[in-house]
Parts: C-alpha cells; sequence; structure tokens
C-alpha cells in the first residue's frame, strides 16, 4: 500500500532539481581556503539570462562586495547577448545578488574578520533559476600555495605506489 493512498496521511515530495552549470572558477581552490559556501540567486536582464544559457560567462577576476546591506557581484563578465541589439546589456555591470536578511547578516559578520573576502566559485542554473555559489574565503600566500602542491604531489605518489603494491 503506497503511503499517498493512507486516509489521512500527508505525502512529500521530493523534487530533484538538476543544475546546469555556466561557469566556474577553477582557481579559487588553488588562491584561496574556503571557509564556508552559500548560494545566491542572481538579479539579471533577459539579454543576461539568454547569454547565460548559451553558456557564456567568466567569473575569474570576480567578487562579491556588501553594501547597504545588499550583497553585489562585480566583475563577473557576461558578455553581450549576439541577437540582444540596442537592449543588451553591460557585461561587467554590479549584479545585485539575493540572499535572506540573516544569511546577509551572517556573510556582513564573517567578512568582517580580517583576511577574509567573499569570491564566487560557480555559476548555475537550477530550476530554471540562475544561481551563484559564493565561498567565504581566505587568501592563500605563496608559500601556502607551494606546500599545498607539494602536499598534493606527495598523496599522488602515495596512491600510485599502493596501486603497484595491490596489483
Amino acid at each position: 500500500m503506497h503511503a499517498s493512498s493512507v486516509p489521512g496521511q500527508k505525502t512529500r515530495r521530493v523534487i530533484v532539481m538538476a543544475e546546469r552549470l555556466v561557469a566556474s572558477n577553477k582557481r579559487i581552490r588553488r588562491d584561496y581556503e574556503i571557509i564556508e559556501t552559500v548560494e545566491a540567486g542572481l538579479v539579471l536582464t533577459g539579454t543576461e539570462v539568454k547569454s547565460l544559457r548559451a553558456g557564456r560567462a567568466d567569473l575569474s577576476g570576480s567578487f562579491a562586495r556588501i553594501e547597504g546591506g545588499e550583497v553585489w557581484l562585480i566583475d563577473c563578465h557576461i558578455p553581450p547577448y549576439e541577437q540582444g541589439g540596442y537592449s543588451n546589456h553591460e557585461p561587467k555591470r554590479p549584479r545585485k545578488l539575493l540572499l535572506h536578511r540573516h544569511q546577509i547578516r551572517r556573510l556582513i559578520g564573517r567578512v568582517s574578520q580580517k583576511g577574509l573576502t567573499l569570491v564566487p566559485v560557480r555559476l548555475y542554473f537550477q530550476g530554471g533559476y540562475a544561481k551563484i555559489l559564493l565561498a567565504v574565503a581566505r587568501g592563500r600566500g605563496k608559500g601556502d600555495k607551494r606546500r599545498r602542491i607539494e602536499d598534493d604531489e606527495a598523496r599522488r605518489e602515495m596512491k600510485k605506489a599502493l596501486r603497484s603494491l595491490k596489483g
């Protein structure tokens, strides 16, 4: 007997939203130590949405800033839509991010700590809406990056040695 056929019992449907990646910032994990991530919506114009649906965006060099209780995405390049005509958008204009007040307050508290910043990790469509994954991150110094590369290489060598012993 299905749960839905039991009288008086409410059913709960779980809807899995497919995520379609538009752009990702691949250098984030190398240049920053990610502390926390948060998903935000984007306020976009029609030509920006069409350009994103065509899979065109560049997150490199972009960051988020909190101004006047609102979060803004700065320096994210969304190229003009080819069939846009006179109604096309400015490619690097600041874009407002949609977050709940409590999320913004939490981000303000986190970013106010010395050395922390907001950087976009990836831009994608989920359930028809454009979303961006923001990370509260701490920049890595040159020595930290080198140490991480050495650790990664050592880890790869250990895996390779274990495979050769098993095989």
